[in-house]
């Protein structure tokens, strides 16, 4: 196993996010952080500052949705993970899918996340159905 002190900086925080641990999570994350959602959906666009990101992860949360890592590579600058996405909630169909995301950390911590899901039609529908949108378009 590789060790990196940005692959413990994301393996913290993957298992902050599994348990909610906020106190730990806003330590990893730099207060300038820009956080990247694509889509067509209501909780897509750029999450700018820990708050931002911490209101996020809370409409997540009201998704059921979680995350467990695959794989990841790893430089001095930047970390890529593949890992699968899942949501457990009642009377919807749940989502399955993968995502990559690349993380961009300098001194310590994590400044800028992009995300790129596997299929984002599948991420966008799932959320859209969440909040009760049909379609943005």
């Amino acid at each position: 196993m590789i060790s990196h002190p940005n692959l413990d900086l994301v393996h913290r925080f993957f298992q902050a996010y599994a348990t909610n641990d906020q106190a730990t999570i806003e330590t990893i994350l730099s207060p300038a952080i820009q956080w990247h959602i694509p889509g067509d959906h209501p909780l897509s666009g750029t999450k700018t500052g820990i708050a931002a990101v911490m209101a996020y992860f809370a409409q997540l949360g009201k998704a059921a949705f979680q995350a467990s890592p695959i794989v990841m590579g790893v430089n001095d600058q930047y970390v890529i993970d593949c890992h699968q996405n899942w949501s457990s909630l009642d009377g919807v169909v749940n989502l399955k899918t993968m995502s990559c995301l690349l993380w961009k950390i300098e001194d310590g911590k994590i400044t800028e996340v992009y995300n790129f899901p596997e299929d984002q039609h599948k991420v966008d529908t799932f959320f859209r159905r969440v909040y009760g949108i049909e379609s943005q378009r």
